[in-house]
């Protein structure tokens, strides 16, 4: 079952790489943890998941989408804005990189699932070869509690999409 408005979001470990401005494209330093109840508390986060880095609707429609509204959602009283996937650490930056994040969003890796899980937002894409993979949502996290959140019913990114997110504020 998932979560819906009003509850507060299950602890979790996600891994991260910092934003380096120095890094190299090529560097692979080691993902560090970020624990969520210890990161969001007392603050407002915007939480989106995306299917697969360097799938085409993440790379072309909803990462870019955060990353231009990345202003507009910190003008709102947005902390910190967490992209998050179902793969480890080090692919996340590397798609952080290639999309030309530059710290504007943490990519978090949910390499075991455990977070998805316990958001009750994981979905069977094995028909696909592509394994268990989250859901396409995006929520609001004010204080640990959802204030919004949109589940993708189908493919695409409407109700997950930064514009969306920016209405809900």
């Amino acid at each position: 079952m998932a979560l819906k408005v009003g509850d507060t979001i299950p602890d979790g470990i996600l891994q991260y790489v910092p934003y380096d401005p120095n890094e190299s494209l090529e560097a692979c330093p080691r993902p560090l943890q970020y624990k969520i109840h210890e990161k969001l508390k007392g603050k407002k986060a915007v939480i989106f998941a995306i299917p697969g880095p360097f799938t085409p609707a993440c790379s072309e429609n909803h990462v870019p989408g955060f990353l231009r509204a990345a202003d507009s959602l910190q003008a709102k009283g947005v902390n910190e804005i967490v992209c998050m996937s179902l793969i480890d650490g080090f692919v996340m930056n590397a798609f952080g990189k290639v999309s030309g994040n530059k710290g504007k969003i943490i990519m978090a890796g949910d390499g075991n699932g455990t977070f998805t899980k316990a958001l009750g937002l994981t979905m069977d894409a094995t028909k696909g070869g592509l394994g268990i993979r989250s859901k396409r949502f995006a929520m609001v996290v004010d204080d640990l509690k959802i204030t919004y959140i949109g589940v993708e019913p189908a493919p695409g990114v409407t109700v997950s999409s930064a514009d969306a997110v920016l209405a809900k504020l």
